[in-house]
Parts: C-alpha cells; structure tokens; sequence
C-alpha cells in the first residue's frame, strides 16, 4: 500500500531573472518522508516562473539558458497583455510549472551532473513551490 505525504511549501525571493538550485529543498522533504521508493512532485504555481532540470556544475549553463530564453521569447511592443510581461508568460509556458522524480534509495533520482531549478521571469518577487512524496 502506497503513503502520498502532505505537500510541502517552500518560499524564496528572486531577483528580476534567474535560476535558484532548489534541490536540496526537494531532498529535505524526501528524507524527512523516510521511503525508500516513490515518486517526488514539484509544482511552481506562479504562471512567469517554471522548474526545470539541468546541468548543476557551471553557472554558465543556467546564465545562457536565460539568454538563450530571451532571445526566443523577447519582450515586444507587439505584445497585448496589459502588464507589460507577456515574454515572461511565453517563457514561464515553455518552461513548465511542474516535474516528477523517482525516488530510489531514499532519494530523487538525478543523474551527476544535474539538479533541479526554480525559474524566475518577473522578478524581482517572493515565489513559492510545492514538492510532494508518494511512496510507491
């Protein structure tokens, strides 16, 4: 029989744009569920933000992820919505605003060199996320 825990909620502040490694949040709420095997949830409920899973050794991947984001999705005149952020939209829309993991072992399964990120896209805000356990 499977145990689904109750949903953590986690809080950080960001800047006007930019990827804030949040895996160790996501390992703190698996540990304290103590199972050996599952599955972990993230979920950003903000629609100009996402989570996303890269590369965790050089800076630069998440700095040019930003401006490789900017670049396809540039703020315009064009744009209609009237707060000014639609390219945050766009973004936070191609992101995505969740994921899964395996958990195995007692923790997410991640490959070496990656971690898990929350994005911002119109910041400068206090965001928050979800993780939630199911033990499989």
């Amino acid at each position: 029989m499977s145990k689904v825990f109750e949903p953590k909620e986690y809080l950080i502040q960001t800047g006007k744009e930019g990827c804030y490694n949040i895996t160790h949040f996501v390992n703190e709420a698996v540990s304290q569920c103590e199972i050996d095997e599952g599955m972990v949830f993230i979920y950003c409920p903000h629609t100009t933000a996402g989570v996303t899973i890269t590369e965790n050794t050089d800076p630069h991947v998440t700095s040019d992820m930003l401006m490789g984001m900017t670049r396809a999705f540039p703020d315009h005149a064009d744009y209609k919505h009237f707060e000014g952020n639609s390219f945050a939209h766009v973004k936070s829309s191609m992101m995505g605003c969740q994921m899964f993991l395996f958990i195995t072992g007692g923790w997410p399964l991640l490959g070496p060199w990656q971690a898990i990120y929350f994005c911002e896209f119109d910041g400068p805000r206090e965001r928050r996320f979800y993780v939630k356990v199911v033990e499989c």
